[in-house]
């Protein structure tokens, strides 16, 4: 990011930290694309990705005097708090829930649509989705839900409902092939 951009996010901190109402709609539409695109990428659901990024910045405009510019940048401050939030949301009961509504997909792995500067190449992509598509079905799901979802082993385990030390296993052997399989 630029300096001057840079500048301009912690000045505008500055004045929302100050009440500032049209600092703070200028500050939205400066980073919101940005900041939505985090929540969609980790929640994978638009609906979910706007509230997500709604509840942030109601956070923001309540905290912005916590904002400390000698820590961090506004942009860094703003997707800190916008991924933290994510994580909750998707540790929350409010996506398993939703989420057992709709069966599990692989269409959450590695989809054609795929941002361009997720991928250094096409070839790369369609590789991991050849080496993904070796896996048991169990393994895929867990590896799906800790790299895709951000979930930890226990939140795993009781989304697959099975022992911990089972999705552990999953993972571990998931990636040992995954790793042998696309050369890292």
């Amino acid at each position: 990011m630029d300096n001057a951009l840079a500048e301009q996010q912690q000045k505008l901190m500055q004045a929302v930290a100050n009440g500032d109402r049209r600092a703070f709609e200028q500050l939205y539409r400066l980073t919101s694309p940005h900041l939505f695109a985090v929540a969609l990428r980790m929640l994978r659901d638009r609906a979910w990705a706007e509230e997500i990024l709604h509840d942030c910045f109601i956070t923001v405009w309540s905290k912005a005097e916590t904002y400390n510019a000698a820590l961090s940048s506004p942009m860094t401050w703003l997707t800190h708090i916008v991924r933290n939030r994510c994580i909750d949301w998707l540790r929350s009961g409010q996506i398993r829930a939703a989420a057992r509504e709709a069966p599990y997909s692989d269409a959450l792995l590695l989809s054609e649509n795929d941002a361009p500067d997720s991928w250094h190449d096409d070839a790369q992509a369609e590789r991991l989705r050849h080496c993904l598509a070796h896996l048991s079905n169990e393994q895929r799901q867990s590896i799906t839900l800790a790299y895709y979802q951000g979930m930890s082993h226990s939140d795993i385990a009781d989304w697959l409902q099975q022992p911990v030390g089972s999705v552990k296993s999953w993972l571990r052997r998931a990636m040992d092939h995954l790793r042998e399989c696309v050369g890292l």
